[in-house]
């Protein structure tokens, strides 16, 4: 027969352990939330708008790769 003591003690160490397991889980929610909060309040329309110089280089970029998949295609230009 078990002690009515240990069964006691093992009740509650599998509460706290439990209570322990639920308060870290709680801490990551709040965490997880307060990321998607911090990600919703940085809106994509709060982006700074490209210079004309950074317009520029895109544009020579995407030109310089058509050229390349122009080339890989085996097209003359």
């Amino acid at each position: 027969m078990v002690d009515p003591f240990v069964t006691v003690t093992l009740s509650l160490s599998a509460l706290a352990g439990t209570g322990m397991v639920v308060l870290g889980g709680l801490a990551g929610w709040r965490g997880w939330l307060a990321l998607k909060a911090s990600e919703l309040d940085r809106m994509p329309g709060d982006a700074p708008v490209p210079t004309a110089g950074a317009r520029i280089e895109i544009a020579d970029l995407r030109e310089r790769i058509k050229k390349l998949e122009a080339i890989a295609a085996g097209v003359d230009l």
